[in-house]
């Protein structure tokens, strides 16, 4: 008999973006801050993507640390964003942090800011 344990697809946190947190988070000279990604209702295409700082957490978030900072997610958003990453990039569009690789995004809008799910 085999014992099988399901592990949730996790959410990676680049190197890119937890460097570009910490840097924000130096700027600002709070160390309680953390990046929150969050998914409302909305958008060109059903969902869309949001970031903020924030200093407090809820039990249910999941918290994810890389760099000495931490990436917030909750519940609700979490379920959208299993197995995405999140990165940061600067470009023609300017610069921002950003949901790449969603496995749950059908369909996003030319922006990258909002999705539909299948």
């Amino acid at each position: 008999m085999s014992i099988e344990t399901f592990t949730p697809n996790t959410i990676q946190f680049t190197e890119n973006a937890s460097r570009k947190v910490k840097n924000l988070i130096d700027e600002e000279g709070n160390e309680r801050l953390k990046l929150r990604v969050f998914v409302t209702g909305g958008g060109c295409s059903g969902f869309e993507y949001g970031f903020t700082f924030d200093e407090d957490t809820a039990e249910d978030d999941t918290l994810i640390e890389r760099n000495g900072v931490t990436l917030a997610i909750d519940p609700m958003s979490f379920q959208y964003l299993s197995g995405a990453e999140i990165d940061y990039e600067e470009g023609l569009q300017g610069s921002r942090f950003i949901v790449k690789n969603n496995p749950h995004a059908i369909t996003t809008c030319g922006c990258g800011q909002s999705f539909s799910i299948g």
